[in-house]
């Protein structure tokens, strides 16, 4: 499983509460641009509307520019595929309070381009803190078991 874009920033920002994979609608071009990491997930949210799922905010540069159809936004609304109860599931922890759906990572599994997310709960500024506390202290261990 090759990880073409990742969100690090969402898993230090939020708590990941539920974890899911989706398929998403890309064009040709957007498909080989993603494969050579030409992209950016960072900043982006998920969003339920209709009863289909889109994802928001998420750049995909033109694999060959000059080549590109006219017209052509990278940062477009894509839709995500899912099934009908996964997308009642996300409906329904989407309206809790508190809560937000994070896109973490593009990757590909079996030939198809599939976006790992989660629900999600932000983070208080002291957990911030812990966190970057915890890490530090496993870098530090892992310094002295090197030795």
């Amino acid at each position: 499983m090759e990880t073409y874009l990742d969100n690090p920033k969402a898993r230090f920002d939020y708590e990941i509460l539920e974890r899911y994979e989706a398929g998403i609608e890309l064009f040709g071009f957007e498909v080989k641009s993603v494969r050579n990491g030409r992209g950016s997930i960072a900043g982006t949210h998920i969003i339920v509307r209709g009863g289909e799922v889109f994802i928001v905010g998420m750049r995909i540069d033109p694999y060959q520019p000059g080549n590109t159809p006219l017209g052509y936004e990278p940062d477009r609304t894509r839709k995500l595929l899912l099934t009908k109860k996964e997308i009642h599931t996300l409906e329904e922890s989407d309206a809790k309070k508190g809560l937000t759906i994070v896109p973490l990572s593009l990757y590909n599994k079996n030939g198809k381009i599939k976006v790992g997310f989660a629900v999600a709960r932000g983070k208080k500024q002291f957990d911030k803190r812990e966190t970057i506390k915890k890490r530090d202290t496993d870098r530090e261990l892992s310094r002295v078991m090197k030795r």
